[in-house]
């Protein structure tokens, strides 16, 4: 049997993770600290943890850029991620960093629809068109905005340029089989509805699934199926693996403006 355990086990195979939330945290803090427009905590619900925070470019805005982190959906807030929006805001977007009900306070499919909820509020502050990335758990949120039942009302869809999964989870049936599903607390049917390789697309909305070549092969798997699926769908999808990446790494690059994850985001490639 496989030991499902450690095929979902980033921090076990990347020496010093336990240090790294706290790396992030300082650096994040630091990033904040030194921009010329940020507008934090704007709400999009009621729970105490229904906020984003909006890090503004420095001149006119191209349009909205929405990243959701990652963390098992059990895990972390905005607060960690902050200095990953300098790639697309040194090119002129705006971007919304939402976080989230976790769990076990909330279902996945909860936070499927408080992650549409931050959108619609963002989009209506900003104008223009809207691109989506997502690390991890964060990876499975956007690419669920896509599929057919997904939550976004058709003016906001209809915006959505293209979407980035970085290390997305895209079938959560495998993680019955972990320890974290007593947190989690999915059932076999909500990890099938929750699963966006098993969805039909919504429309023809370019996805890409992009993953670190040193990750897990799990996270690599899913991110081959995401991408394999699509494609007989009629969306324009793309696969990238980043060589030299783990799990944690994969995402260092959105601070890049010149990096080829940022021009991925942007269509800049």
């Amino acid at each position: 049997m496989r030991d499902w355990d450690d095929a979902y086990a980033n921090s076990a195979h990347v020496p010093g993770s336990d240090k790294l939330p706290a790396l992030w945290t300082e650096r994040a803090a630091a990033y904040r600290a030194a921009l010329k427009s940020f507008q934090p905590e704007i709400a999009y619900g009621p729970g105490e943890r229904q906020r984003f925070d909006l890090i503004l470019p420095d001149g006119d805005s191209k349009g909205l850029v929405v990243f959701v982190h990652g963390g098992y959906w059990m895990r972390f807030d905005k607060s960690f991620w902050t200095d990953l929006a300098e790639g697309a805001r040194h090119h002129g977007w705006t971007v919304a960093l939402p976080s989230y009900t976790l769990t076990p306070a909330a279902r996945i499919s909860d936070i499927t629809a408080e992650i549409a909820a931050a959108i619609a509020v963002a989009a209506a502050q900003v104008s223009g068109p809207i691109r989506l990335a997502g690390h991890s758990a964060g990876g499975h949120l956007v690419t669920r905005m896509l599929c057919d039942d997904g939550r976004l009302e058709p003016a906001v869809y209809n915006r959505v340029a293209s979407t980035l999964s970085i290390s997305g989870l895209h079938d959560l049936r495998p993680l019955l089989k972990t320890k974290m599903n007593d947190t989690l607390g999915m059932s076999l049917e909500e990890a099938t509805l929750e699963s966006a390789a098993l969805h039909m697309p919504r429309g023809p909305s370019p996805l890409t699934a992009w993953v670190g070549g040193s990750e897990r092969p799990e996270f690599i798997r899913q991110a081959e199926l995401m991408a394999n699926v699509w494609t007989g769908f009629d969306v324009l999808t793309r696969l990238v693996v980043e060589s030299g990446h783990n799990h944690f790494t994969v995402v260092d690059g959105l601070k890049d403006p010149s990096s080829a994850i940022t021009k991925s985001l942007l269509g800049l490639d």
